[in-house]
């Protein structure tokens, strides 16, 4: 009898010990899957797309709006800015989705602003 009553211990411990570690893990999935969840909506909210400017000047910052009016008188249907970027001025064009869009108005900006470039963005 002694025998069985140790049998019927060893037993009811090994199912308390997997009911216990099942339970464990179980919350430990629920915490992965709220992480994920939590990161998912994290990145919606918090998107950084890739723009592609083009570049029309780097320097001094009344040379820079001389550019930008220049533009604007040449080009009116593009959008133009000055941006100020320690030490120096820049005159950019844009925010274009694709590469491609921002290489087509490249090859018309060029003929009147030959050293223009597209450059990448983040925003």
């Amino acid at each position: 009898m002694h025998l069985d009553l140790r049998k019927i211990l060893i037993l009811s411990l090994f199912i308390s010990l997997t009911s216990y570690t099942q339970l464990y893990s179980q919350t430990e999935q629920d915490k992965i899957s709220s992480l994920v969840n939590q990161k998912r909506d994290f990145n919606k909210n918090n998107k950084t797309s890739t723009v592609y400017k083009i570049q029309l000047f780097n320097g001094v910052e009344k040379d820079a709006y001389a550019k930008k009016y220049k533009f604007q008188s040449t080009f009116p249907e593009y959008k133009v800015q000055i941006i100020y970027v320690a030490p120096e001025w820049k005159t950019q064009v844009g925010d274009f989705n694709t590469r491609l869009e921002a290489d087509r108005a490249l090859n018309i900006i060029q003929q009147k602003f030959i050293g223009a470039f597209v450059l990448e963005d983040k925003i």
